[in-house]
């Protein structure tokens, strides 16, 4: 059930990103990528997309190869991504949101009120256009866009960025309780305690490359390996 990725090669044009990457997420884990900015980070989560074309190496989930595969079908092997930015289609409503982001599994209602429920604001606001939402709502929006494709891995980018405090802690409550169902989750993080309290392993990133994975349970705040790889 896991994602794997091995040798992972990527870039944009002639300029190459991504230098081998190896990397491992696992249902019912919660794993952070840090690193310094340029390092790869948001690169190698649109690379597993398939929004980049690997140049190189496999990424498989549940043994099932994806590298190669157009972006549009990538989702329905069980990848979900949250952008930053959240890219969102602002004129239309929360519900129609909903609707585009739940077309792969043909908007199953259950699915539809698993989400509503992990994001009840978003039920009081279903005839809402989206681009009149708070920029903290728009994020869960953007989240629960996602879910509706029911994934077996999240991809969330800066997910929090920008947003207050009360809005952080719900969105970072709802991440553990997909953590909890069975999802595997993949958060590009830079602040040290969010990844403290929600992460269970840290990969950090360095020049296109994972250069190392560390669990959380062995790191505090003042670790030297923070300021190694991120800088703080």
């Amino acid at each position: 059930m896991a994602l794997e990725v091995q040798g992972l090669t990527a870039g944009y044009g002639p300029v190459t990103v991504l230098r081998g990457v190896d990397f491992r997420a696992e249902p019912r884990r919660i794993t952070c990528l840090m690193g310094r900015n340029g390092v790869g980070k948001s690169t190698f989560l649109k690379a597993l997309m398939g929004l980049l074309p690997a140049g190189g190496g496999t990424i498989s989930l549940d043994g099932r190869a994806l590298q190669g595969l157009p972006a549009h079908d990538v989702p329905k092997c069980g990848l979900a991504y949250v952008p930053q930015g959240r890219r969102l289609f602002g004129p239309l409503t929360v519900a129609e949101n909903l609707a585009v982001g739940g077309l792969v599994r043909r908007n199953d209602p259950v699915r539809l009120e698993q989400v509503l429920t992990l994001f009840p604001r978003l039920r009081e606001r279903l005839s809402q256009v989206a681009g009149t939402l708070s920029g903290g709502e728009q994020q869960m929006l953007a989240i629960a866009r996602a879910l509706c494709l029911d994934p077996k891995v999240l991809l969330l980018d800066e997910p929090t960025e920008g947003l207050q405090p009360s809005i952080i802690a719900l969105i970072q409550d709802a991440v553990v309780t997909l953590k909890r169902q069975g999802v595997a989750v993949v958060l590009v993080e830079q602040r040290v305690d969010a990844v403290l309290k929600l992460a269970d392993q840290v990969a950090f990133m360095v020049a296109g490359r994972v250069a190392e994975t560390r669990d959380v349970a062995g790191l505090v705040a003042g670790d030297p390996v923070f300021r190694t790889y991120v800088g703080v």
